[in-house]
């Protein structure tokens, strides 16, 4: 499935659109770009859980936890372990949780994933800096169910 957004807010809904969907032990991957609305759409998805703290890039800190939501909120930017082990930090306790694992740069953890995951790909439009299409792609049953349930939603 793919959504074409044309500025932050539209992003910004469509995390919130999937935010009642979920439950604990789902894992979401965003990948794209630098500025592509990773973080942005983890905001709406903040949202959409009942957090209203302000979310930003955990860069620095690996991981941001949210807990005053519906669920956690585990909001991991791992484009720092492109040189590392990532096996030893604990990751992969996240994901087995009682929260949302939310995760930027995914293919830096790549050994670390767990079977079922919905990915979403954030891709920029040469022609246009504002519109992205983001690109829905679930791994394993409960992804694909996420995916049906969104498009039902969306439409």
């Amino acid at each position: 499935m793919e959504i074409t957004v044309t500025d932050a807010q539209q992003t910004i809904r469509v995390g919130e659109q999937l935010a009642p969907l979920l439950k604990s032990q789902d894992v979401l991957l965003l990948d794209g770009d630098l500025g592509a609305g990773k973080t942005t759409f983890t905001k709406g998805v903040a949202q959409g859980l009942g957090i209203h703290r302000r979310v930003k890039s955990p860069t620095f800190t690996l991981v941001h936890e949210y807990h005053d939501g519906r669920l956690p909120l585990y909001h991991m930017d791992v484009y720092r372990l492109e040189d590392a082990d990532p096996g030893d930090l604990g990751i992969a306790e996240y994901f087995d949780g009682d929260g949302v694992s939310v995760v930027e740069w995914s293919q830096f953890i790549k050994d670390e994933l767990p079977p079922t995951y919905l990915l979403v790909r954030f891709i920029k439009d040469e022609n246009d800096d504002s519109r992205r299409t983001l690109r829905f792609e679930p791994h394993g049953e409960r992804a694909r169910k996420l995916v049906d349930q969104l498009a039902s939603r969306i439409k």
